[in-house]
Parts: structure tokens; sequence; C-alpha cells
């Protein structure tokens, strides 16, 4: 016989307001199985925890039903109450009385007799529970980071300064992301370069970090704390062990006209190149679309002049497995080229830049040493007109969302210009300013009313060049919709962020989720923002959304801490919610078929096959589907689509399920 306690909480007057508690706890007692039934003003304070504990001892009970709260919230706390109390914790279940019956229903007799109904339902359930026990899976204490930007950068240093292990992997050859292409970062003008170029150092120099450039994810096996990695490092044709970095190969080396992607274009580099001269590693690669020993099969020059011996023109792509307990995502983003829009040119004009081209020309660094410049003629122009939102909030377009940075850096870059040219002018049109950070709206007033930058709300119509002169024509919304046509200099367009390319076949390869825009996708976005729906694989940075420096770090940093708190345990204890293939006596082993149809809907890739051999002969007798439940969330796709319902839920098995079902309909 079970003996059940039952104990209804009043939720202060959350439940008690619409529904009959004493009455309730008085039927409980009266149902079947149940040994104890009370209720109490706070279940879940302290005085109520120790209600629940001294009545799982005093009255041995083997099952505990709690009606209060979502268990979404208080689950954990009464089950280890009654684990306190040496009951098992899963032994332990919720009716939840305030989201399903006192806050959907008004007070009246119908509400208390719902609640009793449903905790009636609960106690069935409880009767046929199983003792379960948490599942505990070893972990590899090692953690990948995926892209080399300030997230990675963050994410990397966060986790190797907690004494763990880190692989960090750039596809470029050089670590720094887009950062490192800034002149300056907005709300404090910092320079960009100053601030990242120690952490990239400090990435190289880590003792628990190995970085490795020219990389890429190939392949990701495996399971929470327990993944295989299989990476792919593209030959650089360089040894970088015999490297020194001196520079001369690039000097040497006869291709000097490639556009360089570090300058977005305005500027050259050689076949043989080092990104920008702060790169982390600070060794050149050689680019074989342009080189012309690849191309042409002749050259040679690089080898010939190299002190040291380092070109390797034949070696090929390696690949390396490494055992990771952790992945960390921080692949960043893109923006939009001047060519996706037609209205401003399809990039026909040289003077139609992009916000990050911009960057670089105001970049001490960059092609014009931080002079602002025409790329057509080189002149310094006396009118730049900046527009916002370029394909961002354009449904017609295929991005209705908003970029986030983009009206912070078109102020900054208004700054930037009149700081540079004190005799320009330089107007922004815009559909709304959203400073929202902080710090945002006095960055923003700064350059209105400290630097003089008009401000117009409208939208661009259209760009077009005329006697040497980009004719910018709009309207501004604040005037009626008046025209406005300003002969510009130059035009720089705020151009949307979007996401990297290739990123939904690397979702694909890790199975994460992904949204409509190709931005990988959260598993809450309040609850669990840098977690995926795959355990074990967490989000940081712009991949997830654009997003500017600050919340990128600080989300690398919350990605890090989660990656520390998996890899810190000596073992994974998880909960063991997980689905179950039954198994029987012989000779039928198991009433699985051995179809697999729960293999190709697993959206864990949890199904695995296991062969059940003739203990004398080794022979295999039958092979059937085995479920990880380190890969196992519990979602339940595959007990609905198992033909010979041979697979249960521990917890929430069908036995369990239909006895509340009966249990409703039985009143």
């Amino acid at each position: 016989m079970s003996k059940i306690g039952v104990f209804i909480c009043h939720c202060g007057e959350n439940i008690s307001a619409t529904v009959d508690c004493e009455r309730v706890a008085k039927s409980a007692s009266e149902m079947e199985g149940v040994a104890f039934a009370t209720d109490y003003k706070y279940m879940c304070s302290d005085p109520g925890q120790s209600l629940i504990k001294n009545a799982i001892r005093e009255h041995h009970l083997d099952g505990v039903v709690v009606g209060s709260c979502s268990p979404r919230m208080h689950e954990p706390t009464f089950r280890r109450a009654c684990s306190e109390a040496g009951l098992n914790p899963y032994l332990c279940e919720i009716a939840n009385l305030r989201e399903h019956v006192s806050w959907v229903h008004e007070k009246g007799e119908a509400t208390t007799l719902k609640a009793i109904d449903i905790v009636k339902g609960v106690v069935e359930k409880v009767r046929r529970n199983k003792a379960l026990n948490a599942i505990e899976v070893p972990i590899t204490k090692k953690a990948l980071v995926i892209g080399g930007g300030i997230a990675g950068i963050q994410a990397s240093l966060d986790i190797a300064n907690c004494g763990q292990k880190v692989i960090l992997i750039e596809k470029g050859p050089s670590i720094g992301g887009h950062m490192s292409q800034l002149s300056e970062t907005f709300p404090t003008l910092d320079c960009s370069q100053c601030i990242l170029t120690p952490r990239m150092v400090e990435v190289a120099q880590h003792p628990n970090i190995t970085l490795y450039t020219y990389a890429e994810l190939d392949k990701l096996d495996g399971f929470i704390g327990n993944f295989k990695a299989t990476i792919r490092l593209k030959a650089k044709s360089v040894d970088y062990n015999k490297c020194t970095g001196c520079g001369l190969c690039t000097t040497k080396c006869p291709q000097k006209k490639i556009p360089s992607e570090f300058n977005e274009g305005l500027g050259l580099r050689t076949a043989i190149f080092t990104p920008f001269p702060q790169a982390v590693p600070n060794k050149p690669a050689i680019d074989k679309e342009h080189c012309n020993y690849y191309q042409k099969g002749k050259c040679k020059v690089c080898q010939k002049f190299c002190p040291t011996g380092a070109i390797e023109y034949d070696k090929p792509d390696e690949f390396i497995t490494e055992d990771i307990g952790a992945v960390i995502v921080t692949t960043g983003f893109n923006v939009l080229k001047t060519d996706f829009f037609p209205e401003y040119g399809y990039g026909k004009y040289k003077d139609v830049i992009t916000g990050l081209q911009f960057e670089r020309l105001a970049s001490a660094s960059g092609p014009t040493l931080g002079e602002i410049r025409r790329p057509s003629d080189g002149q310094i122009p006396k009118k730049i007109v900046f527009i916002s939102c370029c394909g961002s909030r354009d449904p017609a377009k295929g991005i209705p969302y908003c970029s986030k940075i983009c009206c912070m850096y078109t102020a900054k870059h208004a700054m930037l210009y009149q700081h540079k040219v004190h005799d320009g002018e330089s107007t922004i049109f815009y559909m709304d300013v959203r400073a929202g950070g902080k710090n945002y709206e006095e960055f923003v007033r700064r350059a209105v009313e400290e630097d003089h930058v008009n401000y117009v709300r409208g939208r661009v119509a259209r760009v077009y060049e005329k006697n040497g002169k980009l004719i910018v024509k709009g309207v501004d919304t604040l005037l009626s919709a008046k025209p406005v046509e300003i002969e510009a200099d130059m035009v720089v367009l705020a151009t949307a962020g979007v996401a990297n390319k290739g990123a939904e076949e690397l979702a694909q390869k890790m199975h994460i989720s992904y949204d409509p825009y190709h931005f990988f996708a959260e598993a809450h976005p309040k609850l669990k923002p840098v977690e995926t729906n795959t355990a074990g694989i967490f989000l940081a940075g712009a991949c997830q959304s654009p997003k500017d420096i600050p919340e990128t770090v600080a989300s690398a940093s919350g990605a890090a801490v989660k990656a520390v708190s998996l890899l810190s345990q000596p073992t994974l204890v998880r909960e063991p919610i997980v689905a179950v293939v039954n198994r029987c006596a012989p000779p039928m082993f198991s009433t699985c078929v051995g179809c697999f149809m729960c293999e190709t809907i697993c959206p864990y890739n949890a199904i695995e096959h296991e062969e059940i051999k003739d203990r004398r002969t080794g022979k295999v007798i039958k092979t059937v589907a085995k479920i990880n439940p380190g890969l196992c969330q519990g979602c339940g796709t595959c007990v609905s689509f198992c033909r010979s319902k041979s697979i249960d839920i521990q917890g929430y098995t069908n036995e369990e399920m239909f006895a509340e079902v009966t249990a409703l309909l039985n009143k």
C-alpha cells in the first residue's frame, strides 16, 4: 500500500484567494493511498519545508504531492527537502494549483473542485512513480572556443584564468575580429587597438590557451562533457616554428595589388601577407588564390629570400581530433556590402562606402593613415552624408530586425569626421535614434550639440552621381515630408549586420538551432541567454544577433562562467528524466524491433545501436536502439514515434500518465 503525503500551499493569497485550500487538503486525505494531508500558508518557506520533512519521517511516506505554484519555480526546492528527509527526490511531484487553477478561474465551487481533481491525478501518478537516480557523466576538462574576435578572446581568457584548458580556433590568419578593424569605440572614443591588442597578445602567451589560426571546425561528435572535435588546420604554406615574422617575404612578393580584406578593399596587400601590423600571430600566410606559384606553377620568390627556410608550398591541410568538455561559439557577424543596394548605385560609385570602410579610413593603421579621403581621387571630402538603417528594419529586403549598433557608430563616424576635417559638413539621415546603452544618449547629444552634426529624420530614396558629386535625395519627415537634396562628396552607408557566411552549415555540424536570418538561437532569450538547446554548447557575441562591444564582452564572460561551472565538476550530475528502451528476458531481450525510426527523428542524436550477443558464441542475436543518457533531453519525441511502444520516459512512463488521466476521468 502506498503512503503518500499531500501538502497544499496557500501561496500567500495567490491560491487561497480563489481555492479553498483546507477543503482540498481534507479531500486529499480521503484519497486512496494518501496517509497524510495538510495545508500551509507558505509551503516553500523554511517552516513549510520542515513540515514536509517531519511528515516524511513520522508517517514513513513513500511519496509526496505538493499542491502549489508551477514546478518550474519550486520543484527543485521540494525535491531537495524530500531528499534531506531520506525520500528519493523523484517520488515528489508538484500539482500546479496556481497557474492551472487560481490564476485562470474566479473564486467558486468549480475552482476548488478542479484543484481537487488535479491533486487526485498527481496522487495516482506518484503511486506508480519509481525511484530514480541522477545521471553522472564524466567530463573532459577542456573547452573549445570557435571564433577569435573580442567575444572569443574574452571567453578564452576567462576560462583559462579559472585554470581550465582552452582551444581557440579562428578561420582567418589572425585573431581580433571586426574590433581590430575599428578606429575608435563609442561612447568613450577609446582607441580600439589600444584596448584589444594587449588581450590578443595575452591569448597567444597564456599557458592554458592553445591557439589555432587558419582553422575551422570540421566535425563535432559526442555529448555534453564528452565532445570529440575534428579541427581542420588549413595549410598556411609557412612553417610557424621556423618563421621569425621578419616580413622580408612580404616585401619581395611580386603580387602587390591584391585588395586587402582587412582594409575592406580600400588598400592593397601581397600574396604572402600578414593581415595588419598588430596581428596575432604576427607571421604571414600565403593566399593560394593569388599566389603565382599556386596559379602558374612558377615564382617561389618568397622561398628564395626566406632566411629560415620556413616556406612550405606542398604542405597539405591537417586534421586533428580533440576531446572537449564544453564548446563556446563566438563566430561573430558581418555587414552588407554596398552592392546590395540598387537605390545607392549597386556598388558602382567608389565614394559610396560602408561604415566598416569608413572605420579603415579613420584608422591610423588604415590605407590613408587616418586621413579621411575619397576612394575615387584621394581628395578630402568637404561634405559627407551618413545614411542609417541601410537594409535594417526593411522587410522588403528581407531584414526586418534592427541592427542595434548603427545609430551609435554613425554618430561616432560623424564626430570623427568633424574632428579630422574641421571645415567639413556632415549630415545623418535616420529613421529613429536608438541610443539604449550606458552614456549612449549623451554621446549622440554631444554629436549634435558640440560637433554640430545635422540630423535629418527621413529615408534616402536614391543616390546618384552628377558632375563629380553624389546627389542624395530624401525627405525630412519632421518638416511634413519636405524633399531634401544634398550634393555630397562622400556617402557612408550604415549597412545591416548579418550572420556570417557558413553559419547555417556550422549550426548543422554542431546540432544547434538558428533563426530565419541564420543567427544562432539561444535556449531561452531571458533565462538561458548564452545556452543552446544542445547541452554543453554555449553562445556569445554577435553570432546570436548584432551586438555592441560591451554587450559582446558581457555575453562572452557569461558563456565562460557556464563553461567553467561545467568543467570544474568532477562529473556532470543531471536529471534522470530521459528516454529508455525496455529490456526483457530472453529470447526476446527487448520489444524493440530495430526499425530505428526513433534515430531519424531524435533532435539530439541520442539514439545509438546496441548489439545483443550470445554469451557463448559472441554471435549477434539482435540489434536494438539504445539511448545515450548524456545526450537525451527527455523531449519524448521518440516515445511518440516508436511503433512497438518500446520506449518510455523515466518519470513520465505510459503507465504513470495513463493513471493520471484516468483519475481525472473517473470522478
